[in-house]
């Protein structure tokens, strides 16, 4: 049971209603994480507004949709697991790379520096080392990409912390932390 209430979409008003409406209109539906940090108008249009900038960014949906299922494992965050590997199969992603990513691991070289990144600065709170820059540039990421990059974990942490904090029913198909 949520620890906060999930917001009717149809009662809301103004900015949070034009707001919802976007994300309806995005997914088909209004997913219960939205719901839950609608709550508050701010944190609903910070959530939002930070997908739409890093979906214009340079990364496109399927690096994303890895960073997020890895981070998501990383913080042990079930709805985004679920929601990001439905949405990384959406991008074209099958559930074995959704899978590996999952774990922190890609076939492919300039993939995996990213998503080791990732789960360090989750799991080492962004206590990284010069070296751990150097790695991402050496595996050909510009200091723009390495910016996103950081951006995509900082706004998958608030997701996470989101869903994981306020005890979030999932309204995507179950998958199995690792």
């Amino acid at each position: 049971m949520p620890r906060i209430e999930l917001q009717n979409p149809n009662q809301a008003t103004g900015e949070r209603k034009e707001i919802l409406s976007q994300i309806n209109a995005a997914f088909g539906t209004t997913p219960n994480m939205f719901k839950a940090i609608s709550n508050s108008t701010a944190a609903l249009k910070m959530m939002w507004s930070g997908f739409g900038a890093l979906g214009a960014g340079t990364f496109g949906a399927k690096l994303g949709e890895q960073i997020a299922v890895a981070v998501a494992d990383a913080n042990r965050c079930e709805y985004c697991l679920a929601a990001h590997t439905a949405l990384g199969k959406g991008a074209g992603l099958t559930l074995e790379t959704m899978s590996q990513a999952q774990s922190g691991k890609s076939s492919d070289p300039k993939t995996q520096a990213a998503l080791t990144f990732a789960v360090k600065l989750v799991k080492e709170r962004a206590h990284i080392s010069p070296d751990d820059v150097l790695a991402l540039k050496k595996a050909g990421y510009s200091d723009e990409e390495v910016a996103e990059l950081l951006a995509h974990v900082a706004l998958n942490i608030f997701t996470n912390y989101t869903n994981i904090a306020f005890d979030v029913p999932l309204d995507f198909p179950k998958v199995a932390l690792k």
